[in-house]
């Protein structure tokens, strides 16, 4: 899954979590990734969004809005089991200039997780 991509997927699933958005910086980014990583039932919801996402980039490109809601239930689902702090994040992640340094960071550090999904 590339990077624009893995941002689309996750604000669409956070964005319901968390109704009130502050802009994250990459400290917030960090204290996300050591919580996901250090909880294995964590990271394996964190990987199972990723998977969701695929199968709703996958339905939006047959037009299958049904299918996308339904996708997009269980990933906020999930969402909701990774904590207040992952949600908080993706909920503010739209904020973030992708070029500035704290977008790179925050960018660099779901690369990170998304390539822990590809060892699980």
């Amino acid at each position: 899954m590339n990077q624009k991509s893995i941002f689309a997927i996750l604000v669409i699933v956070a964005v319901p979590v968390c109704a009130q958005a502050q802009k994250p910086t990459r400290v917030d980014a960090q204290r996300v990734f050591e919580i996901i990583t250090r909880d294995k039932a964590k990271t394996r919801a964190f990987c199972d969004i990723g998977r969701l996402g695929d199968q709703m980039e996958q339905a939006n490109e047959k037009k299958d809005s049904k299918k996308v809601e339904e996708l997009a239930l269980k990933a906020d689902e999930l969402g909701r089991k990774l904590g207040p702090e992952y949600a908080a994040l993706m909920n503010g992640i739209q904020d973030v200039d992708p070029d500035s340094e704290d977008g790179q960071q925050i960018s660099s550090t779901i690369q990170a997780l998304d390539k822990l999904c590809a060892l699980e």
